[in-house]
């Protein structure tokens, strides 16, 4: 079985406005400000745990609240995602010869919120959000999952990534992968 799986953000989008304003926003209510450049060069694809208690407060409940806050505002600003048409054409193209899937630690809310908006859903054979594994990038978890899911081996998985731990998941799992371009 030869199985292609993708990343969401930075790879089949550019999602890095619509998280800003999201977390901005969610932030704002519980008094924390957000910086666009800071967000981009500390924050921007990475887990939110990964973050958030730097730049806010290491009180658990507040940190779920505030990402919880930041899925619900996500959908306001979908219009800000950039859409990679190139990687959506290269899908396509494979799809009669590859099963497809989609690996994010994006949560399964925020995924499928994009995806409807720009009638994707339909692209995947297989979605796994961060709502379906139990490790993040880099560890491999949620590309292996994929693989058995189809009963493909590495050799006959192509993943296409872009971020640094995204890459090193990639690796890990033994498929072959093409870092994509980051949008700018």
């Amino acid at each position: 079985m030869k199985l292609i799986i993708v990343d969401l953000d930075g790879t089949l989008f550019d999602t890095k406005n619509i998280n800003y304003h999201a977390y901005k926003e969610a932030m704002a209510s519980y008094g924390y400000d957000l910086d666009y450049r800071y967000y981009c060069d500390f924050c921007n694809g990475r887990h939110y745990m990964d973050f958030l208690p730097q730049i806010t407060t290491m009180d658990k409940k507040i940190l779920e609240k505030i990402h919880h806050l930041k899925k619900v505002t996500y959908k306001k600003y979908l219009d800000k995602a950039v859409l990679n048409v190139g990687l959506v054409d290269i899908v396509r193209l494979l799809r009669g010869e590859y099963k497809t899937a989609l690996v994010t630690t994006a949560s399964k809310k925020n995924c499928y919120d994009i995806l409807e908006k720009f009638n994707l859903v339909e692209l995947f054979d297989l979605i796994l959000t961060h709502d379906d594994i139990t490790k993040s990038k880099p560890d491999p978890e949620g590309f292996l999952r994929a693989m058995e899911y189809f009963d493909a081996k590495p050799n006959e998985t192509i993943i296409f990534e872009d971020s640094d731990v995204g890459l090193e998941a990639a690796e890990k799992s033994g498929a072959y992968y093409y870092k994509t371009f980051r949008f700018n």
